[in-house]
């Protein structure tokens, strides 16, 4: 369950998959320049954040374009693409499922048409807790009918909120709208001539602001900002909203600061170049490493990582320790997310798609396995099991998080909290299952100290339970179309169907052609690559 390395995955067992990523989200003003490029590069720099889909909106002043699909950033735009996206504003987004399934529908951005013919394009972060709320809103506030619309995602009932209020500018209706809305997000959003960004009260998840030469950056991680060339200024505030014009960037509050920064980001999902909070991702899993061999300690010969996440920590804990740092087992970089289905017999193999361990550097000796984070432990027993084949003498894991007990609403998607491992093990029996010698995490209290934050400063929901956020009695995955389906059966609402191979904008645009613009707008939805 390897991932923080910014590869394409993590899943080194695709039947064990560990918590997926949220989303990235990438935002640029800067006319003069190829923002779609820009936007691309930004958003292959955050590919680890989402892999399912990925998409880019651009405006011109006059008209918004949006172009998304199924697949890698890599998968869904070329040269050719990219030179059709034409503006001045661009926003893009790699999305890994938190709210609705992975459909092209729920592929972002998401973009709307208000009542006044302008556009709105929107790019989300996080996951909400009131969707079923927002979803009667949406229905009730001049929103259009919701059966009417394939997407069932908690960034569409936005939009649509934000669509609605045709009296006001967008970002009047955005200081209207996300008061209302509770959970995590961290937004960029665009008209025809303005770049918006805002991030939850909480600040559960990152969102960066940087500086071009000629223009403004807004990014899921400030490792982004590097591979673009803009220079970090700081995190956008928690219950901040910021513009960006051509009169310049202007900053608001609509809400006050409570923060409470996801702290599974500096121990999985941040890339470790990044830095969250002031503090590097990297020299916290580096200090994460030092204090699991101060609290876990033991007699070995050899200490190495479970490729690649759990690295820093295990260079840490060899420092700590005194204990030589060695490689023994080699990934393969280029398996990635593949959508050619293995047969059954090479999908037995398990992880040795992924991994391979290295004999002679294994046989004879006693390990330290350094990972970040046990799930429902399939992982690592198969890489125990691995080893000890391999000739290892004693193998004791060290994990670089506290057990994880708790599921998350605010953007990761574990396991139900009866998968986790941790929920109906203690630490002895979760080593008995993973066949270790010994096990040890590091504690909750360690983990908080490397990563130099305040603990009250700090979402620690899935190791103590502690929601930060009220949780409503209605919340999950597919909640919209448990909705959808609820109504469904009363007979108020009828579906349709998922656009599935067809392009429909305006009922013009052909696929594979360069996009099109009708009435000055391309609508998001119409663009669909086979």
């Amino acid at each position: 369950m390897a991932r923080g390395d910014g590869k394409l995955t993590h899943e080194l067992d695709p039947h064990d998959q560990g918590p997926q990523d949220q989303c990235g989200v990438f935002g640029v003003w800067a006319p003069g320049e190829e923002v779609a490029k820009l936007a691309y590069f930004g958003m292959y720099a955050l590919q680890h954040r989402g892999q399912e889909a990925a998409g880019i909106a651009v405006s011109d002043g006059s008209s918004i374009l949006v172009y998304k699909d199924l697949g890698l950033v890599s998968q869904v735009f070329d040269e050719a693409t990219l030179a059709t996206l034409k503006g001045h504003i661009a926003l893009g987004h790699t999305r890994y499922s938190t709210t609705g399934s992975s459909t092209w529908e729920n592929a972002q951005p998401v973009f709307r048409t208000t009542a006044t013919g302008t556009g709105i394009a929107l790019a989300h972060n996080g996951n909400l807790v009131n969707t079923a709320e927002l979803h009667e809103a949406a229905s009730g506030n001049g929103g259009r009918d919701r059966g009417s619309l394939a997407a069932t995602t908690d960034s569409d009932l936005m939009t649509e909120l934000l669509a609605a209020h045709p009296d006001v500018s967008v970002e009047e209706a955005a200081m209207r709208v996300l008061p209302t809305i509770k959970g995590a997000f961290s937004l960029v959003f665009m008209d025809e001539h303005t770049l918006y960004a805002a991030r939850d009260p909480q600040g559960v998840r990152p969102l960066s602001l940087g500086r071009l030469e000629r223009g403004w950056v807004v990014t899921s991680e400030s490792a982004a900002l590097d591979i673009v060339g803009a220079s970090f200024v700081r995190e956008i505030e928690p219950g901040e909203l910021i513009a960006v014009d051509q009169e310049g960037l202007r900053s608001q509050r609509f809400a006050n600061p409570s923060p409470k920064g996801c702290v599974f980001e500096y121990v999985y999902l941040a890339r470790p170049d990044t830095t969250i909070g002031g503090r590097s991702v990297h020299s916290t899993r580096l200090e994460i490493g030092r204090r699991l061999a101060r609290e876990h300690p033991v007699e070995a010969d050899l200490v190495m990582p479970t490729p690649e996440s759990g690295t820093p920590a295990a260079i840490g804990y060899a420092e700590a320790s005194g204990i030589p740092y060695g490689t023994g087992l080699v990934k393969n970089a280029y398996v990635g997310r593949t959508f050619i289905q293995p047969s059954q017999t090479i999908r037995q193999l398990g992880i040795r798609l992924k991994l391979n361990p290295l004999r002679d550097v294994i046989r004879g000796k006693r390990l330290v396995v350094v990972d970040d984070s046990i799930v429902r432990g399939n992982t690592q027993r198969a890489v125990v099991r691995m080893l000890r084949e391999a000739g290892a003498v004693e193998v004791h894991v060290r994990i670089a998080s506290p057990p994880i007990k708790w599921p998350c609403f605010y953007g990761i998607d574990f396991a139900t909290r009866a998968e986790l491992i941790a929920s109906g093990l203690d630490v002895n029996g979760i080593r008995a299952s993973l066949g270790a010698d010994s096990l040890g995490y590091v504690s909750l209290d360690g983990l908080i100290a490397a990563s130099e934050q305040p603990k009250t400063r700090l979402c620690r929901a899935c190791f103590d339970g502690e929601y930060p956020i009220p949780l409503p009695q209605v919340v999950g995955k597919h909640v919209l179309e448990g909705i959808g389906r609820a109504v469904d059966a009363s007979g108020a609402m009828n579906g349709s169907p998922a656009m599935n191979g067809s392009a429909a904008m305006n009922g013009s645009a052909a696929l594979g052609r360069e996009p099109e613009r009708t009435e000055g707008y391309a609508d998001a939805e119409a663009l669909r690559r086979t």
